[in-house]
């Protein structure tokens, strides 16, 4: 049995939470932590199933845990004809004409970004290229002015963590709620003269859609600006990192995917089953709910376990291996709300960035792959990934997975070798 002493928010469980996973799906698949009196779920089925029972398992804990950093109704929280309608207007501003448009900007960024360190010869793949990369493509998307970038991710950081965060110090509190005020400020000069003077990017659309004859206010679409900066720009960088760092430690999978490119969207999706970029997901129980292993209380704080889902073995054989060739995993699937890996989410909230992040991740990967011949790790590298729930400074408990590729010695060594 599970030591009734574990904790899913101790320092053991966030150096290595895949080494705890089997043993939570086996012996504790319902986990209370008295700490914070919330419920985690391990098992795929179980996840699964809160996922898609919307009546049962409401987003209603976003109410504390978004709405206040998103400063308005947050997507998720919405449902019926509203949540429909404004989930469309999204969803339309990264697909057809405005996706293929996105995308040859996705390439001219991507393109710009790599291009001093193929003479160099090295690359922090998150620090140097992945997160520029993902933070400047949704401002483009936004209609935002890139030259910004640095402080738009500055207080992007403020309001994931507020997010993602079980517990805040006071300070840090204080610092996340003062980046979500920044960035209110920022945006409400824009949106009112996109209400003017509307153009073709994303805000413009908000600004002059409508819902039952009436125009969103300023509000509700500062709201969703700031939902479409977390949904663009969290799953992108980490899922490219990831995909580089798995296919070097796999050279035979590497060296199929290089010969048959068709397979990378194979690969990208055993990616995100294997190591999904958002760890865990918040739901509040409306009643009373039995499940093997333990009965989850009305009111209470569920926290779906994405990756412990994501690595079940009555959900995908051998759960623990990286395989492009999984025959279990319907790769075609994998970026919608039918997708059997969970890393998105399912159903009717399945995350709204999803459809771009695909597009975006299988642009840059097969635009990279024939760039660096002979990619692989810096001498000395390290690899660490900072899994939730982590202990960060200042307590906070972090629920997102932080991928961070290292290498030992001076940081300037970047932790890819560009073997051309």
């Amino acid at each position: 049995m599970v030591d009734p002493r574990f904790s899913i928010l101790s320092e053991d469980f966030a150096a290595d939470p895949y080494r705890h996973f089997a043993r939570l799906r086996d012996e504790a698949p319902v986990h209370h932590e008295p700490a914070i009196d919330s419920y985690f779920l391990s098992r795929y089925r179980d996840v699964k199933r809160v996922l898609s029972d919307h009546d049962t398992f409401t987003t209603q804990t976003l109410q504390v845990r978004a709405e206040p950093v998103m400063r308005g109704p947050v997507l998720a929280r919405m449902t019926g004809a509203e949540h429909s309608a404004k989930r469309k207007i999204v969803v339309c501003g990264f697909t057809g004409p405005a996706l293929q448009e996105q995308i040859r900007a996705v390439r001219t960024k991507a393109a710009e970004l790599i291009a001093p360190f193929l003479p160099r010869g090295r690359l922090d793949l998150v620090n140097d290229f992945g997160r520029l990369l993902a933070v400047h493509v949704t401002l483009d998307v936004l209609g935002l002015d890139k030259k910004d970038w640095q402080q738009f991710a500055d207080w992007h950081r403020g309001v994931a963590e507020f997010i993602t965060s079980v517990v805040l110090t006071p300070e840090r509190r204080r610092h996340c709620l003062h980046c979500a005020e920044q960035l209110e400020a920022c945006l409400v000069p824009v949106i009112r003269q996109r209400r003017r003077h509307p153009g073709e990017d994303l805000i413009s659309r908000l600004c002059t859609a409508e819902f039952d004859g009436i125009a969103m206010s300023d509000r509700e679409v500062t709201a969703l600006i700031i939902n479409v900066l977390a949904a663009a720009t969290e799953p992108a960088d980490k899922t490219l990192a990831l995909l580089f760092k798995h296919l070097i430690d796999h050279p035979e999978q590497l060296a199929q995917v290089r010969r048959d490119p068709a397979l990378l969207p194979a690969a990208i999706a055993d990616t995100l089953r294997h190591t999904p970029p958002v760890q865990l997901v918040p739901r509040q129980a409306e009643r009373d709910t039995v499940f093997a292993g333990g009965t989850v209380p009305a009111g209470a704080t569920v926290f779906c376990m994405i990756g412990a889902a994501n690595r079940d073995p009555d959900a995908f054989a051998a759960p623990d291996t990286f395989d492009i060739h999984r025959p279990d995993l319907g790769t075609a699937r994998s970026f919608t709300a039918a997708a059997q890996h969970l890393a998105f989410g399912t159903g009717l909230h399945q995350c709204v960035g999803a459809a771009f992040a695909r597009a975006e991740i299988e642009t840059v990967a097969a635009m990279l792959l024939p760039q660096l011949d002979q990619v692989r790790f810096t001498p000395g590298f390290r690899y660490q990934v900072c899994l939730v729930p982590r202990f960060a400074p200042g307590g906070r408990f972090r629920l997102v997975e932080e991928t961070t590729l290292l290498v030992t010695g001076h940081p300037d060594d970047g932790n890819l070798e560009l073997v051309k």
